[in-house]
């Protein structure tokens, strides 16, 4: 049965680590939408996680940080135009994908980079440095539909498939982050979201 629990509860992080570390699933809020998050470093936990959301496998999996300081934990280089955005945009609604930790299990992501971002919610980071400063997380909902901005949507959604609900009201966003490939060396946009092309080439002065 899918416990539930405030965000604002003081228990919320131990309870949420307790959760992943035993490979079960959590939804929790971010500044954009409600996420799903897994244990990146538990390959079953993630394919729980694609299981739950009907999610296509060889659509990668983007990791929460709780912090700048967090980012080896999956990514060795991060290139001056990666940092640049970093320091401009994060906390808040940016997915950058840059290149990925050997380590990282494939089924996270098959590809060369992983997408990495640090929401702009205060609780949502505790959690996630409560889980170890990482986690795999993606939107709390079925492949295909619409992403839910409050902790009811996002388990009507998911269902039993989920051991833990984090609620924290309603998502301020509502959309999902704008997802920035910069590992060629030029910014491409990879996904739409709050964040437009012309902002942040504005930002990098090209």
């Amino acid at each position: 049965m899918t416990e539930w629990l405030s965000i604002d509860d003081p228990q919320a992080g131990e309870k949420a680590a307790q959760v992943i570390r035993a490979g079960g699933l959590i939804i929790l809020p971010t500044d954009t939408v409600y996420g799903v998050a897994a244990d990146l470093w538990q390959p079953e936990a993630v394919a729980a996680l694609y299981a739950a959301k009907k999610r296509p496998p060889d659509r990668a999996i983007p990791v929460l940080l709780a912090a700048f300081e967090d980012i080896p934990i999956v990514s060795g280089d991060v290139p001056p135009l990666a940092r640049h955005l970093a320091e401009a945009f994060w906390p808040g609604p940016l997915t950058l994908a840059v290149s990925k930790r050997a380590e990282l299990p494939e089924i996270v992501t098959a590809y060369p980079t992983v997408g990495v971002r640090i929401p702009d919610h205060n609780r949502a980071r505790e959690v996630i440095h409560a889980c170890g400063g990482a986690l795999a997380v993606t939107s709390a909902n079925l492949s295909g539909q619409p992403s839910p901005i409050t902790a009811q949507e996002a388990a009507d959604s998911l269902g039993e498939s989920v051991d833990l609900v984090l609620d924290g009201g309603p998502c301020p966003g509502g959309i999902p982050s704008t997802v920035v490939d910069i590992s060629g060396g030029e910014l491409v946009i990879v996904r739409a979201g709050p964040l437009s092309e012309s902002i942040l080439r504005r930002v990098i002065g090209r």
